[in-house]
Parts: C-alpha cells; structure tokens; sequence
C-alpha cells in the first residue's frame, strides 16, 4: 500500500492529488539513495489518486457557494417535481423579540435535517417558517426604545406601531440568520402571527370555540404578574425553588356562640397558617380536614396571658418549637375536624365574621393544620369558597398593590414587598401573631420578567378544557411522540387542568371581540358578532381597526337600528392562542384533507409539551375534534460544556454566528462554518439536554476532516471511471462483494434511524462505517490494485465500481446533515456521475438508498469477518516484529499462519490462501498445520490466540519474518527475485503501458 506514499516524496507535482488517503503512511523503508532513484523512474506508471477536491473546507467562506442550490432552488424544485405524497412539518414559531441562539439552531436545524431526509425520499415537502410576533415582550421592548419618554401617554395604535416596527426587524434579523444555516423552507410565505389574514383564522376558530361553549367570562384568581400587569398562563411561569416567604401562624379568635357549641369557655383561638401574609386583608375562610385529630391546647409563656388554641394534633410538636424557650403546651380536648365545620371566627384584619370549612386538601404535613383560605387569591381556596357560597374579594391592583379596600395603613402598598410586612406587623400589634418564620421553596416567577406573581381574582376569558382535556389526551393515542415519554408528560399538563386563562391586558396582540353594553356591562359573544368584526378587520387590513375605527363600526347594523350602545373589551388574547391556532393555515395548503391531521411532524423543545404543542391540540380538537399532528418529536435544552443550562443570566449564551465566523482571534475561536455545527446537531441524542462548546466543536472539527478525507480518497481514485469500466456484481472480487454487503447494511441502518428521527444513529453507523471498514480496512487492502494495478484490469475496475456505490451512498447520507458537503463533493463528482447519465444539479435530487438487495450475503459476510479477525492476530504478530527493528513496513514481512485444515476457519483461510498477504498488507502469507514444536526461528515473531468463527474456537497462531524476496522499486511490495527487479505483476502493468 505505501508505493503510493514512496512516488509522493520523490514527485512533488503529484503530491497534492496523491494525498486523498484516509490512512496515514506508514513508516517506509527507503533510505538508500539507489532505490529513490529507481522508485522515481516507475512514479509515472502508479495511477494516484487525482481531485481538486480539498482536505480542508474553508467553510466559512466556501459554503455559500453551495448554498442557494441546496435551499431556494432545491426547494422549488422538489415542489415541482417530487412524486411522492406531500409532507408537512409544521413550524412552530420562534418569538421575534431578538437575535437567535444555540437553541434556535438546533430546532431549525434538526427540522431541516427532516425535511431533507424526506426530499430524498421523493416526497413533497412543506414546510413554511413562522414567526410569534405578538405579546407583551415585545411591547415592553419597543416602549424601552424610546429611552426616558413618558409611554403611558401614547394611544394603543401608537403603541402598536412601534411593536410591530421592532417585530418585523426582529423577524426579519431571524429571517437572514435561519437561511444563512441553510434551513430550506418556503420562505417567501412564511407566516407571522402579526399577519391580518393569520388574525382573522385565529378569530375563526376563538369563534368556533365560542360557539362549541368553550369560551366564558369570569371573575376568579389567575396567575398575575405585577411586573408585567397582566394574566399569564402556566406555560409562561417559571418556578424558583429557592424563593423565600415569610410563614406566619395567626389566631383567629371564635365567636362566643361558636365556643359554647364546643362546650368550652371564652377565648379560643383557630390557629391558622400561610406563606402568603400578604392575602390576610382577603381572609373568608379557614379551612381544615374532615378526618384530621384537632386539639384544644393551653400555651403559656412567662410574662404573657394564657392562650387557647385550635391545632392539629400532628403538628403541636412542630408549633412548640416556634415558641419561646419556657412555653409550655398542655392538650385541654381533642376534636375531629369534622366537628369544627361551621364554627364561626373573627377575621383579624376584616373584622368580619367568617366559618371554618372542611376541605380536602388540608395536609398534616406542614403548617397548623388549618389553613386560611382566600377566594380571591387562590384556586383551592376559590373551589372552596364557590361551594359554599363566599363571593370573590380581591382587595389588590393590577400593579399588584393594596387597593383601598385593604384599609388606610395597607393601601398603595406593594403585596409582595413593604405589604407584606406591614400585614406581619399589624398581626404583631394586634396580638393575633404567635410565631413567624422564613420559608424556602419553589414559587412561580414570570418568565419574561423574572419577577414573582401572585394569584389575584380579576374578570378574566377562559377556555374551558374540563370536557376537552379528555377528547384530547385521547386523540393522540396513536401519534407517534418520540422520545415515548413525551406522551405521559403531554398528557399530565393537559389532564392537570381544567381551563385555559386566555386573556391578557396588553395593547400588542389579536383583540378578544367582545363588545360590553353600555347601560349592563354585559358582553356581546355571538358568532353573528364575531363573524361581523372579522369582516370590519379583514375590510381594514387587520386588528388594528379594533383600535382605531369607532366602536359603531364593529356593532351588528341591527343592534346600532335598535338604538344599543356598546363599548369594546380591552383584552387581547394569549400568545400561545395566537401560535396553537396556526395548524388553521394549513387547511389551506393540505393536499389530502381527508386526513386527520394535517401535518406530519411538529419539532419543537421539550417545554412546548406545556406550551404550543398543548395549545395547539387544545384548539384542534376544539374546533375539528382531532390532534394537529401525526407525530410529535421534542429536543432538549442546550448546555455549556459544564453542563449548565445556557442563560443570559448566566453569561454562557453561545450565538451560532460565533461558531460560524469565528471570533475575533481566529487561532482560539476558528471559522467552522456551518455544516460543523450541524454535525453536532445531527450526531447527538437531541431528545436529552444537549451540550456545546469549544472543546466539542475542536472535536468535530476532527470528525468532518476525516469525513472529507474519506470523501476526496473516493473521488481521487474514482478519476476517469467510466460505465464501461465498471464491473457486474458477480464477476468482482469476495472482498469487493462483502464491501458491498457492508454498505448494504450501513444504509439500511442509516434508513432505519433517519426514519425513526434518531439521526445520531446515522452518524453514528457513518463513523464506524469510515473508521472501522472503510479506512482501517477496505480503503487500506484495496490501495495496491488502485495504485499499482493495471487500469483495465477487472481487481483495478472491480474497486473502482465499488468505490463509486460507497460515495454515492455515504453522500446522500450526510446530505441531511452536512448538506453544504454533500454539494461540494456533488460538484466534483460531476464528471463521473455524467458519464452514467446523471444530471442533478444537487445531491439531493438522488435517490436515498442506491444499494441493492442482492449485496446481501450473510454467508460471505461470515467468512469476512473471520477473515477480518485473522488480519487483526496479524497486525499483532506484525506489531511485535516492527517494535523489534526487524522489519519497518509490514511489507517487509511474510506470514505462517497455522490453523488446522480440518476446521472451517482452516478451509476458508486455505480457500483466501492466495489473499490473504494483500489482506495483511504483507508480501506473502502462507496456511500451514499447527507447529508440533512451539520452538520460534530466528528472526521469526509468533502470536497466537484463540479466534471464534463458525459457532467455534479455533486457535491460531501467526509467524512473521522478514521477506526472503526483493522489494520492487515500482509496487513497493517484497515480491522481486533481485534488488531493482519489477515484480511480476508490475512488469506486465510495464510491458502493456509501453505497447
């Protein structure tokens, strides 16, 4: 094999071209002048590989050359003329509020890497990008643009114009960045939320919703956000498991007549807790378990009257330790908690008489076992409250301060900040406070701001999902969600709630059409209303005529003649109704409307199962009574190298342009372009958190510098092939058939994981197909017949053949991962692939799998594998006698190899007698019976170990020596009778090339 590598040294001109191998040169052995001389007179006659085709890529430079074929182009073309059935991955939006990250790479990246697959399949894809470009993020940021001016001054429309303005930069900021990863899509019709055709279906299905009774009004806590002055939905919560609050036990004295139902004397106390002080101005309620043990204790401490106390039996131990040192706790009577329903008690800070409740979820596992129950700040406690006839009271702002109903010492103060503790502090001062304490655990925080929310009762719309949640869950018992935990997670949100706060207080968003009655203040909802307005927005170009046209405009003609009086709602609706109703788009563009679903895939983060993937099969079923969807694949977060979670709060954001154009010092932040950092997306588990960094990049850097070496290694040797040069499978070699076996399965692998969406697989059995069979082995035993061996010869052309099916294969392989790549080597096999009539512009107009089913040959496969193992006991035996100085290049050396003739792997290695030195890259390899002496020759170097093949154990022990024959000065190879002698074979390649 290292003739070619000799002719390189002593001919510079070929070097360049020569290079192509994906092996490394071994050490040669010439070191003699002489044979210098006489190995240049034969470089000419050696056919080394030839290709421009380069090691290096220069990627950031090179790829968008490549580029336009492989996305724009490609795309029209297979709308145009792929045959298959259609294919829809629908896109979930990105929020247009910034620049793209890491994240944002990996979900568009691993949707191309889908849809490529799917191209190559022959089948029509559609795939149209989207954008979420409403919400209050995007409001906050336009409003932080004008920099110190008063905001509070503008009119909604001017408010959203400078939303939309900062939208559409942001949108198209991204547009640019998403095809500069060569993310192929319909972009000339992405859709953007923003967009008044997208408005108007997104009305259409709220109207269908309306009409189904899944949309209501009412007054009751949702999640409130003062930082954002809005309601928010629990997709958009995120919890702080170190938040810290303030525990406070409070006495709420019973009523006299109360204490006389319990036959005990004046001055008991119910000893109620919270983590929420905050909500005590609120208090309606205390709530206690049916089946708990209550008792009526005596405390007394030093200095202080006696109390006597209401408390959970199992939790006296954890409430005397809130005590003083001295307090003693004496257990006076002992009650159920059923006997406690009814009693009536003061609320301190109300001074208004209120019950004590039995309640479910009353726990003993924390606190005093009864717990003080607020309708109007929190869901329990507004179920609770419902049932028995306590209305809403909600005494805080949309700012998330006390209103004046708290009282003059609380009001304008902030609930979560000086409020609070002025409530602790009233308590104190009224005596109604026994013991405080902090508490650490998890809170809800407001993802946009990072900011605490509170529950908060406020008129809010709703989109009832206690009937729905069920048809839900079960119309994705047969959609394929990978990973399969996907579907418990999925399933747990939506059957973990029960309606769907849909409103939000913000001006940048699709209004909710509803009109309120002047004179009643009671909303207007019908589908004549709603079908009305959307006639008004669609006539006007959008939702902002919901803002600018007088509110006649948007009442029904009829009711105007009646002489009714409306005003418009000021609610829009969530973001996440906006982006779960874009499956509306589809119906559109569906070529089989017979179907379910209308889209084959949805990809998105593993945090849609909360958000858009719920929403969006919220709404479907809602409106059609079926999933969006047919399957539903979801990826993980994006990771430092340390393994941390990537966050700007953190510091460790990575911008792909980073990786793409290097930093400013190239020597520590190179170019690699993008095609390397899709590789890393395409060979990793994405369905767990997915890690990135320098060091990972360096070794992929590594990776796809092999791959182009395996490719150009390909190419070179594949210089001036021909279909009449190639040759039928039944007339090649054992070794070219089982190649061709190997290839056959390493695509039918490759076919299984891209099929699966476990494209990791498929770079995975890539890499082993490159690193173990191609150049550890086949590219390694196949050099000397493409180097040195006659052209026209069947070994030479018989290598050739196979070697143009491997390229074809590995290419189109790739292709959906490293898709630049794929072009590039396209490009410079164009002249072969034309000689046998191919004229796709792009690889991707091939066909997926170019192997044939009659390469399968299990039983060939077999024998080369035993084959295989028998090369690896002689690259030991060769190993031991090149550490010994008695030979340089394995060339050097000739084999015995001794294995008993009555055993299968006997007769096969009998059979490959004459092969079997090639197979070694040695000179000669010999069969013989097993030694009946274990006495080693001079200069010889046994191994020996015991090989299974064949169901059996054989043992077979290896001999190498140096050759006892002349090295020939054109071929390398120690197969000359005399010193400067050409082989035998080399003289006929000679004898022919002087003819």
């Amino acid at each position: 094999m290292n003739q070619a590598f000799a002719a390189l040294r002593l001919s510079p001109a070929t070097r360049s071209v020569g290079q192509a191998s994906s092996v490394p040169a071994r050490t040669l052995a010439c070191s003699a002048t002489r044979e210098s001389k006489s190995a240049g007179l034969y470089a000419h006659t050696l056919k080394l590989p030839k290709t421009e085709f380069p090691l290096r890529a220069d990627a950031a430079r090179r790829e968008e050359r490549f580029r336009e074929r492989c996305t724009d182009k490609l795309y029209k073309w297979q709308q145009d003329n792929n045959t298959g059935p259609q294919f829809i991955l629908h896109d979930g939006p990105p929020y247009a509020n910034g620049e793209l990250h890491i994240g944002h790479f990996m979900n568009k990246v691993l949707k191309d890497i889908v849809n490529r697959y799917q191209v190559m399949q022959g089948r029509r894809v559609l795939y149209i990008p989207g954008f979420d470009a409403h919400g209050l993020p995007i409001e906050q940021k336009a409003l932080a643009a004008l920099k110190g001016r008063d905001h509070h001054s503008l009119d909604p429309a001017e408010i959203r114009r400078l939303a939309r303005d900062f939208a559409m930069k942001a949108v198209a900021s991204q547009t640019k960045s998403f095809r500069d990863y060569a993310i192929m899509g319909d972009w000339a019709n992405r859709y953007l939320t923003l967009d008044p055709e997208y408005e108007a279906r997104q009305l259409e299905v709220f109207k269908e919703m309306v009409v189904r009774g899944y949309i209501y009004r009412q007054n009751k806590p949702v999640y409130w956000s003062p930082s954002s002055r809005t309601a928010l939905a629990e997709a958009e919560l995120e919890y702080n498991a170190d938040h810290v609050s303030t525990s406070v036990y409070v006495k709420f004295p019973l009523t006299s007549e109360s204490v006389s139902k319990l036959g005990l004397a004046a001055g008991v106390s119910a000893l109620a807790w919270t983590t929420t002080p905050w909500t005590l101005p609120a208090n309606c309620a205390i709530a206690v378990h049916r089946d708990m043990d209550y008792a009526l204790v005596r405390i007394a401490q030093e200095g202080l009257s006696d109390c006597q106390l209401l408390v959970g039996k199992s939790r006296l131990s954890a409430v005397a330790q809130l005590l003083p040192a001295g307090a003693s706790v004496n257990i006076i009577r002992n009650f159920k908690g059923v006997e406690l329903e009814s009693l009536e008690y003061t609320s301190v800070l109300r001074n208004k008489v209120c019950r004590i409740l039995l309640a479910d979820y009353v726990t003993s596992e924390s606190g005093s076992g009864l717990v003080h129950t607020a309708p109007g700040h929190g869901k329990e406690d507004y179920e609770l409250g419902l049932a028995n006839g306590i209305d809403v009271y909600s005494p805080v702002d949309d700012s998330g301060r006390f209103t004046s109903q708290a009282g003059a010492a609380l009001e304008g103060k902030e609930v979560l900040g000086e409020g609070n503790a002025a409530v602790v502090e009233m308590l104190a001062e009224r005596g109604a406070l026994l013991a405080r304490a902090d508490v650490v655990h998890s809170y809800p925080y407001d993802w946009r701001t990072n900011r605490p929310i509170i529950q908060r009762a406020t008129p809010q719309w709703f989109a009832d999902v206690k009937d729905l949640k069920d048809i839900a869950c079960k119309s994705i018992k047969d959609v394929v969600i990978v990973p399969e935990s996907g579907r418990r997670r999925l399933e747990s949100f939506v059957r973990g709630r029960s309606e769907w706060c849909i409103s939000r207080q913000r001006v940048w968003g699709v209004p909710i059409p509803v009109l309120y009655s002047a004179q009643s203040g009671e909303p207007l909802l019908t589908a004549e209303s709603i079908d009305h307005i959307i006639g008004v927005i669609r006539a006007n170009g959008g939702t902002d005529a919901w803002w600018t046209l007088p509110v006649e405009a948007l009442v029904l003609p009829r009711l105007l003649a009646n002489g009714e009086t409306f005003v418009k709602g000021t609610d829009t609706m969530d973001v996440w109704f906006d982006s779960g109703t874009s499956w509306k788009l589809l119906e559109e563009r569906a070529e089989d409307r017979s179907q379910s679903a209308y889209a084959d895939l949805y990809l998105e983060g593993s945090d849609q199962h909360r958000g858009w993937f719920q929403s969006s099969l919220l709404t479907s079923n809602a409106v059609r009574g079926t999933a969006p969807y047919k399957a539903l694949v979801t990826h993980g977060f994006t990771l430092d190298e340390q393994g941390r979670k990537m966050a700007k709060s953190i510091g460790n954001t990575l911008a792909p342009s980073q990786v793409i154009n290097g930093g400013k010092d190239k020597t520590k932040e190179p170019a690699y372009g993008v095609d390397l950092l899709r590789l890393v997306v395409g060979s990793t588990d994405y369905t767990q958190d997915v890690s990135f960094g320098s060091t990972i990049f360096a070794g992929f850097g590594d990776t796809i510098r092999k791959i182009r070496s395996t490719m150009r290694f390909m190419l070179g040797n594949l210089d001036g092939f021909t279909p009449e040069m190639a040759v039928p499978y039944d007339q090649m070699p054992a070794i070219d058939r089982y190649m061709l076996h190997e290839l056959y399965h390493f695509k039918k692998a490759a076919t299984t994981a891209f099929g699966s969406f476990e494209f990791f697989r498929a770079m995975q059995a890539l890499n082993n197909f490159t690193n173990a069979t191609l150049s550890a082995f086949y590219f390694d035993v196949c050099k000397d017949r493409l180097y040195a061996g006659c052209t026209a010869s069947l070994e030479r052309r018989s290598a050739q053949t196979v070697l143009r099916h491997i390229l074809i294969n590995y290419t189109t392989t790739l292709a959906p991962v490293t898709c630049h790549l794929a072009e590039e080597v396209w490009e410079f096999f164009a002249p072969v692939r034309s000689s046998f009539g191919s004229s796709t512009f792009s690889a991707f107009q091939e066909q997926w799998d170019q192997t044939d089913k009659t390469w399968d040959d299990p039983r060939l496969a077999e024998d080369w594998v035993a084959l295989r193992k028998i090369r690896g006991l002689a690259n030991r035996a060769i190993e031991l006698a090149r550490k010994s100085k008695a030979i340089g290049s394995s060339l050097e050396a000739e084999l015995d190899i001794y294995v008993p003739s009555e055993s299968r792997l006997g007769r096969l290695l009998r059979s490959h007698a004459e092969d079997l030195g090639q197979l070694c890259i040695t000179s000669r390899a010999s069969i013989h019976e097993p030694q009946t002496t274990t006495a080693a020759s001079d200069g010889t170097f046994d191994h020996s170990d015991i090989v299974a093949a064949f169901g059996d154990e054989t043992k077979v022990t290896v001999a190498c020596r140096r050759s006892s024959l002349h090295k020939c000065p054109r071929c390398w190879n120690f197969h000359s009778a005399g010193v400067d002698k050409l082989c035998g074979r080399c003289d006929d390649v000679i004898t022919r090339l002087q003819q």
